[in-house]
């Protein structure tokens, strides 16, 4: 596959793809996108990895993560129509492998890790709708002893579900937020541990893609799928045994690139795979694979495009600031 870049005017300390100055929090820029792949303007605040994603309202939001240029509370905004970044308001804590969704306006975290070396799962939830509100709200955690990151992620008729995750080991836990009640509700667990998927959304049904089970030598292809009120049932699996991927909802798809684990890679060991699963008709196709493999990052949907900013380009740490974006 040949590459094509997106052509950029930068008004700003940063070349096509690059990272601004430290102290600079907006880049004005005028960019053209191309496809199947373009390179878009590099994170705002350099390197990051374990990262969640979400797109909200015309904007690409980044949060937290392993950053070598600011704390893990950062907010990270980039507005595809200017095709510039800025910052949000700080996150209340510093965390990473953060499971995040968005219900109307309204951004979420729910659950994540914290400590870069004992990964402690956490259950605070918080909210932030940038059109109305200056910084992030607190809302009503996870019950105890069901703490997680590393979760797969879906809205289901306005409520969070929160799949597997990362406990002191891979989990099935499965359980939902309420935005507007507030509260926490658990559901049908997973059929297999998991951590390290990811999933959505689609048509009133959960799916949950990918991950590891139990051991992190162990990446898995399995699709589960959750009826809400009936309970899981598995379809046809993923063409690449993955975890640590990303995924974004497109319509009634769910795109799927990168992830770690992969044997032919050498000792990089990541994926430059990018596989789309319908839902509705329970089939997989081969998309235009990443020009750079990574795995550990969030991405996002935003009209016809899936953006993918970050990652690491090795196994384990290897932060990237990189960004590209897949027009669909």
């Amino acid at each position: 596959m040949s590459t094509r870049t997106m052509t950029c005017l930068l008004v700003a300390a940063m070349g096509c793809g690059g990272t601004p100055d430290a102290k600079t929090d907006a880049a004005d820029v005028q960019c053209e996108m191309t496809s199947p792949w373009a390179r878009a303007p590099d994170l705002l605040r350099g390197v990051a990895q374990e990262t969640a994603a979400v797109a909200a309202d015309g904007k690409i939001y980044v949060l937290g993560g392993f950053q070598s240029l600011e704390r893990s509370t950062l907010v990270q905004v980039f507005d595809p129509a200017a095709c510039a970044w800025s910052r949000g308001p700080d996150m209340p804590k510093d965390v990473h492998h953060l499971n995040a969704a968005v219900v109307g306006s309204t951004i979420y975290v729910v659950g994540a890790m914290q400590d870069g070396g004992s990964y402690t799962a956490i259950g605070d939830t918080w909210s932030w709708n940038p059109a109305t509100e200056a910084g992030w709200s607190i809302r009503a955690p996870m019950p105890a002893g069901t703490e997680r990151g590393a979760s797969a992620v879906g809205v289901i008729d306005g409520k969070i579900y929160v799949a597997g995750g990362l406990r002191n080991g891979s989990r099935t836990d499965v359980s939902f937020y309420d935005p507007v009640g507030d509260t926490w509700t658990a559901a049908p667990p997973l059929p297999q541990p998991r951590d390290h998927a990811c999933g959505g959304g689609i048509g009133g049904k959960l799916y949950v893609v990918g991950g590891r089970n139990l051991n992190p030598g162990s990446p898995e292809a399995n699709v589960f799928e959750l009826t809400p009120g009936v309970g899981w049932i598995e379809r046809v699996p993923m063409p690449t045994r993955r975890a640590g991927a990303a995924c974004g909802v497109s319509g009634d798809r769910i795109i799927v690139a990168g992830g770690e684990r992969n044997p032919a890679a050498g000792s990089r060991g990541v994926f430059p795979q990018v596989e789309a699963y319908n839902a509705i008709q329970d089939t997989w196709e081969t998309l235009a694979p990443m020009p750079t493999p990574r795995h550990g990052m969030g991405a996002a949907v935003w009209d016809g495009r899936f953006y993918v900013p970050g990652g690491a380009d090795q196994e384990g740490a290897g932060a990237v600031a990189i960004h590209e974006v897949l027009t669909l």
